[in-house]
């Protein structure tokens, strides 16, 4: 099962030399502090890199950029709130990986995943991790998988939510393995990691930036990185698909407005989100969180949108997952 978002690197040269207006209709922008809004928990993947791009956003957009967290229901509060709000950038949202698979597994949102949103670019890419608490007696994903076969259901995996990327991710894992695992939600953040940690869960699916740090401590045992390829910033980590041929997911995070946000803002957002991808201590940062800087054009980040909605729905079709109310 192969799940792949390709993203353009070759953009963070020149990115920030997009023409832009001295000043738009409504006044210059931006004339006070901007949010940045994500819908998950404090210390996971979203939070960690809103809080690394909102601080050279500031640097570019020379006003306070402020990271607020509305969490729950896989993203959407968040993802619902800015696409209610006001069409004048002031309130922007990190989109995640989750954007797209709720569409696919949602009957119906309370917004529109494209036409409600103005696309800025996206942020970064990355693989997820599997992983297991030190003490697991998995010692690899062949012995994961077997003790799975053996006990079907009795396995379980985390993730913070359900239609989150990390819930598609182990649903597949079980498919491409032929194995039933259960799935224990979390509301997000850091409560995944800890859960596993404390052995209350059997396996995490998560992104480097959560697994890392415990990775590091010994308090976790990564068995495979999701990953066409030995992930850099885990060399020793094998990909999953040494043991499930052709496994591979990478997700993405992004910002978008309103839809209707004029179109110097946007242009002017686009800029500085990409000024702020060449500065090559945030690319560090990314990296050593596991991401990698991917940015592109707004109408890059609307396609892809479109393009993983669809992705997402033939899979959801395929493994047979229940459409969420």
């Amino acid at each position: 099962m192969t799940m792949f978002l390709n993203r353009r690197t070759a953009l963070l040269a020149g990115a920030a030399s997009l023409a832009l207006p001295q000043a738009w209709a409504q006044g210059t922008y931006p004339s006070r502090a901007i949010q940045l809004i994500h819908g998950f928990g404090a210390g996971g993947n979203a939070d960690v890199v809103a809080r690394l791009v909102g601080q050279k956003l500031q640097d570019a957009l020379k006003q306070p950029v402020v990271i607020d967290i509305k969490s729950g229901a896989g993203g959407s509060i968040a993802t619902n709130y800015v696409a209610k709000s006001a069409p004048d950038g002031y309130n922007l949202v990190m989109l995640t990986g989750a954007h797209t698979v709720s569409a696919a597994l949602k009957k119906s949102l309370p917004y529109d995943p494209v036409k409600d949103f103005s696309f800025i670019s996206t942020v970064s890419s990355f693989p997820f991790v599997v992983a297991v608490r030190a003490e697991h007696p998995a010692k690899t994903l062949a012995d994961l998988i077997a003790l799975a076969k053996k006990d079907p259901g009795k396995i379980t995996f985390t993730s913070v939510g359900v239609g989150s990327t990390q819930h598609m991710v182990g649903e597949l894992l079980g498919s491409a393995a032929n194995v039933e695992l259960l799935h224990v939600p979390y509301r997000g953040g850091g409560a995944p990691v800890q859960a596993v940690i404390a052995g209350d869960v059997d396996i995490l699916t998560d992104t480097l930036t959560v697994a890392t740090p415990h990775l590091k401590s010994g308090r976790l045992r990564a068995l495979g990185v999701t990953s066409a390829a030995a992930w850099p910033s885990i060399p020793d980590v094998p990909p999953v698909s040494s043991t499930l041929l052709g496994f591979e997911v990478r997700s993405w995070l992004g910002i978008a407005a309103a839809a209707g946000t004029p179109a110097p803002v946007v242009q002017k957002l686009t800029a500085a989100v990409h000024q702020a991808l060449q500065d090559t201590t945030l690319q560090k940062s990314l990296a050593a969180a596991g991401s990698a800087a991917s940015p592109c054009t707004p109408d890059e980040f609307r396609t892809m949108v479109q393009n993983e909605i669809a992705r997402w729905h033939t899979v959801i079709t395929k493994v047979g997952i229940p459409l969420q109310a």
